[in-house]
């Protein structure tokens, strides 16, 4: 199947509602056990959008955690969409970076330290236009949910290590 067709193949069932109930337990599990196999070198859910292992500090607890998510790369950091797979109620993992904003990502095999920075007004709105061009089905979770989907934008605080 061509790339083209193949890709609004995946936006197509990743929008739906039996996706939205399965996945959040399946996609996250087989992320974080290949990629602790790999040593950070694979993520399987990188092969339909780009993607970053979080590891920040609980909200309640202040215990690390890590967090296999999509991710939109760019020029100077990278956007995390708090979508939850268009399911109610926002993810753990924004509660975390709200509460505890310095965090490390594993990306492309490099952990790098980074910043979160929950976006608002203009800034959110010019986000969220991205985010929808690079991934469509963030728009039907959006229409899905009785919240607003929580955008990040994170920016590197140090060098990449290896």
């Amino acid at each position: 199947m061509p790339p083209d067709r193949m890709t609004r193949l995946v936006q197509k069932v990743s929008s739906g509602r039996t996706f939205a109930r399965l996945a959040p337990h399946v996609v996250p599990a087989l992320d974080r056990a290949v990629h602790r196999l790999t040593r950070g070198r694979v993520l399987p859910s990188a092969r339909m959008l780009p993607g970053v292992v979080l590891t920040a500090r609980g909200a309640k607890s202040g215990l690390p955690r890590r967090t296999p998510l999509a991710c939109m790369p760019e020029e100077d950091g990278w956007i995390l969409v708090g979508s939850n797979f268009g399911r109610p109620g926002h993810p753990a993992w924004t509660a975390n970076l709200l509460r505890h904003p310095d965090a490390e990502i594993s990306w492309q095999g490099r952990d790098i330290r980074v910043r979160a920075r929950l976006l608002e007004g203009p800034e959110r709105e010019r986000a969220w236009s991205a985010v929808v061009a690079f991934w469509p089905p963030y728009e039907r979770y959006q229409a899905r949910v009785d919240r607003r989907i929580r955008l990040f934008r994170l920016e590197p605080t140090s060098a990449p290590e290896t």
